[in-house]
């Protein structure tokens, strides 16, 4: 299956481990050696209007995705820290 980057960003991201629908691709990483993509970012939500800032950004390895449906990308995220990173810092 082929698709853009702009098809992606009209999916909703599922995480199968509780069903939490975690939001839509707003950004992705891409190795520029390699041509791939290695994780997308789903961005942080405002908090009341923008005035108190927002939460955190989520980072999805690409390991962590288990398939890309016509509408809904499936995620395998547990609570461990190497699962996803926040705020584009990486927990290792």
């Amino acid at each position: 299956m082929l698709c853009c980057v702009t098809d992606l960003r009209e999916k909703e991201i599922v995480n199968i481990r509780d069903g939490s629908r975690l939001g839509q691709v707003c950004d992705v990483d891409i190795d520029t050696c390699s041509g791939r993509i290695t994780a997308i970012i789903i961005y942080g939500k405002c908090k009341f209007m923008g005035v108190f800032g927002k939460s955190e950004d989520i980072k999805i390895y690409w390991e962590n995705i288990r398939v890309i449906g016509d509408d809904v990308i499936l995620v395998d995220l547990d609570s461990a820290p190497n699962s996803f990173t926040v705020s584009g810092y990486i927990h290792e």
